[in-house]
């Protein structure tokens, strides 16, 4: 190939990363959730978390794309299974948010000398960076994604992937900004627009969990069907 193609290649490769990824990770509807699971969190740890949470988001796109039909056909699992049982964990982690008292001013001060950074880091990979904010429809993203690398030409394989990776780059930069300035975003909206927009972006991430688990099962039964048509 030319080096214009491989240019080419790599160009269309970041941008398909890019636009396949950004929709579904949707870094803005994050913020209010990070937020409110991170109630009580001093400024410097809020911070923390934001840069350990793109960061993971990174890497699991990253090994998403790269092994993920690999890891899946290891263990045996369809990517039926992982939207089933990762979109039960969004509906149980958004039916919490959903169904959370609204704490005062008392509350928030008790929960920021207990918001120790152990806490902190117990709490950046389950539930912040998975099931929400790389949740199991980012994965089945990020390993479509990762199918467009199996080419003939090795070098092509090698430029798409290179491609890629900037695309989940920018989409972990795009979190942590997102994430980084939630408090100044929430703040603009006051008390009572950011409890409503929090309620409303829960109730959001609920239903995306649902949806994530009627994906699946409709595509297991469907599986289901044909077996038996065949049968």
């Amino acid at each position: 190939m030319l080096t214009n193609e491989y240019v080419l290649i790599f160009s269309r490769s970041f941008l398909f990363a890019l636009a396949t990824l950004l929709p579904i990770l949707n870094p803005p509807s994050v913020a209010p959730i990070f937020w409110t699971l991170t109630e009580g969190a001093s400024s410097a740890t809020r911070l923390a978390l934001a840069k350990r949470v793109a960061i993971n988001v990174g890497l699991m796109m990253t090994v998403a794309m790269v092994a993920g039909n690999v890891l899946l056909s290891f263990f045996g699992l369809s990517l039926a299974i992982v939207r089933v049982g990762g979109g039960m964990l969004v509906v149980a982690s958004a039916w919490r948010l959903v169904n959370s008292v609204d704490g005062g001013t008392q509350r928030a001060a008790q929960m920021a000398e207990s918001f120790t950074p152990e806490m902190a880091k117990a709490r950046a990979f389950y539930p912040l960076t998975f099931p929400i904010s790389c949740g199991p429809g980012s994965i089945a993203a990020a390993i479509t994604v990762g199918a467009q690398f199996r080419d003939q030409d090795h070098l092509a394989s090698l430029v798409r992937l290179a491609g890629s990776l900037p695309g989940v780059l920018l989409v972990s930069f795009i979190l942590y900004i997102c994430l980084r300035f939630a408090a100044q975003f929430l703040y603009r909206l006051g008390e009572s627009g950011t409890s409503v927009f929090m309620r409303l972006s829960a109730f959001i991430l609920l239903c995306l969990g649902v949806q994530i688990v009627w994906d699946g099962a409709h595509e297991l039964l469907l599986g289901m069907l044909l077996e038996l048509r065949a049968h």
